[in-house]
């Protein structure tokens, strides 16, 4: 076996450079721009970076704020990311830098470049730099000011720095190739005037570094060996080491490329995001149905699942687009080993046995987890008046369909088996309540003579159910390419949440909480809001549903 196989094309790079004595430390760096929340895509970067650093010796992982456009960045968002690295189980020690650090050096290095005629201030406006970037046939013009004599060039440059000039009169462009085929290399801007303050540095700053010309400079200053980021920024590499070989930085990171993370049913675009904050289309950055971490960690997934769902999709050279549905495989086999059985019922159906005592009541053992012995056996309330699924009755019901019915007998779940008898309705003619007689050589769920039946209902005895919101949350997009089309609003799932006010839960649930998760059974695993849950108010979110014959068979049909 080849002594790096089975290694991602990453870390064989890290490999042989370790093994080639290139590097004697591996540095990496997880780099996000506080203006938004992280998404489950920042979620394989964060994976990736902080996961190297972990695998041996004389390694790291600096956390690095990238906050050179302070218009868009807020301390919430500072405050968030650095939450949701942490939850995902990653720790940068002493290692937490920001681009701000580095705003001199950043101002040094540019006066530098002017200095030997490779930067000069331009004074067209954005409309005319597109106008003069040429196309994918045809170079670009060069700029009127590109022979600015350097002296005139760097007056200008420290004044746009003293804050003598509008936003939008004067950049700092690189003087490269205006006929490059790659349009990055287009004498790029460098810096532009931005009178805005800055949430760490104030108002010291009226120009801000574009994101190439600093992003490169931050890693050559922290020492990083491997500067790991997505395709997108593939042509951005040459404009990389450019600025490196120019400056003449005593460390030059490698730039290494690796493909983003895309989900069906999902947008991942910052921009998109927001818009749906903005526009209250959901209810903030930690909404359930968002793929921003912060939404899944309320909607109830846990850190392994999600760090295991990144190693599972890998590290590729070439994008493609994952199914969400194996997203959720992860949390569901993670919570079916580990998640307590709860009973509950969602959309209450009432059962009065009439043979069942009146007054009376009795506790059953029902079983915690059935894939985890240790875990042991807890009592549920049975009694005469129970709650079962509507669902789960019908008075006329179709082939294949076992659940209960007139004349048909069903075990209730740890209890008894039951038949039903009667049916009581509105006068609209809607099912309000089912008869029933119940069999007490039954108790357990097992009759003595050894007769079957082909279903077992979940149930809530009525004296002791405890009500509950439960928050059932679909995908927030109906189309499994949300930005098909013109306007990604169509593809908008109306039924993306669907709020229940008086569930019925077992009273064990009445214990819960805050962030606990359980299995309701025969429905999902659902997990305790950790923000609108109180402990007279409980609030439950469904997380992932569980594989239900029934339901696929009438979707099929």
């Amino acid at each position: 076996m080849a002594e790096n196989e089975g290694l991602d094309f990453i870390r064989t790079i890290i490999a042989e450079d370790l093994a080639s004595g290139k590097h004697q430390e591996i540095i990496t760096r997880f780099p996000p721009e506080p203006n938004g929340f992280l998404h489950i895509g920042h979620a394989k970067s964060i994976c990736l970076n902080f996961g190297i650093s972990l695998e041996g010796q004389n390694r790291r992982c600096h956390m690095r704020f990238d906050d050179t456009n302070p218009e868009k960045e807020e301390d919430k968002y500072i405050k968030a990311i650095i939450e949701d690295v942490k939850w995902l189980g990653f720790d940068w020690g002493k290692h937490l830098y920001y681009a701000s650090d580095y705003f001199d050096q950043m101002y040094e290095y540019a006066e530098k470049l002017i200095q030997e005629g490779k930067a000069f201030v331009c004074s067209l406006s954005a409309e005319e730099v597109r106008a003069t970037r040429g196309t994918l046939t045809e170079p670009g013009q060069n700029s009127p000011d590109r022979e600015r004599p350097i002296k005139d060039s760097l007056d200008l440059f420290q004044r746009m720095k003293a804050g003598e000039f509008d936003e939008g009169s004067y950049t700092l462009r690189a003087k490269i190739n205006m006929a490059s085929p790659n349009f990055n290399m287009r004498d790029p801007a460098m810096y532009r005037i931005k009178h805005a303050s800055h949430p760490r540095t104030g108002d010291t700053w009226h120009i801000y570094p574009m994101y190439d010309f600093a992003h490169c400079i931050e890693d050559a200053l922290e020492n990083i060996t491997h500067s790991l980021c997505t395709l997108e920024f593939e042509d951005h590499r040459p404009l990389y080491d450019w600025y490196l070989d120019k400056i003449g930085t005593p460390c030059h990171p490698r730039q290494i490329e690796f493909a983003r993370l895309n989900l069906t049913y999902t947008v991942m675009s910052k921009r998109l995001l927001l818009q749906l904050v903005q526009e209250e289309l959901v209810s903030g950055w930690d909404d359930p149905r968002m793929p921003t971490i912060a939404g899944l960690r309320r909607r109830g997934y846990t850190p392994s699942s999600i760090r295991n769902f990144c190693e599972r999709v890998g590290i590729s050279k070439r994008d493609s687009t994952v199914d969400v549905g194996l997203l959720e495989f992860f949390i569901r086999d993670e919570l079916n080993e580990t998640a307590p059985r709860r009973m509950a019922v969602l959309d209450p159906l009432k059962v009065v046995i009439e043979n069942y005592p009146e007054g009376q009541s009795e506790a059953l053992d029902a079983v915690n987890n059935p894939n985890d012995e240790s875990a042991g056996k807890r009592k549920v309330p049975f009694s005469k008046t129970l709650y079962i699924e509507r669902g789960d009755f019908m008075e006329e019901p179709p082939k294949k369909f076992f659940r209960l019915a007139p004349g048909r007998e069903v075990r209730l779940r740890y209890a008894y088996f039951v038949t039903c008898t009667d049916v009581i309705k509105d006068d609209a003619g809607k099912v309000t309540e089912v008869r029933c007689t119940y069999d007490p050589e039954t108790k357990g769920g097992n009759a003595p003579d050894g007769r079957k039946v082909k279903a077992t209902l979940h149930w809530v005895s009525a004296e002791h159910a405890l009500d509950a919101e439960v928050r059932i949350f679909d995908r927030l997009f109906h189309n499994e390419n949300p930005t098909a089309g013109a306007d990604f609003h169509e593809n908008l799932n109306p039924d993306s949440l669907q709020i229940i006010e008086q569930a019925k839960l077992e009273p064990a649930l009445k214990a819960a909480t805050a962030q606990e998760r359980f299995q309701f059974e025969r429905t999902g695993y659902f997990f305790v809001d950790p923000i609108d849950s109180k402990a007279d108010q409980p609030v439950f979110n469904r997380i992932v549903t569980l594989k239900d014959t029934w339901a696929k068979l009438q979707k099929k049909n």
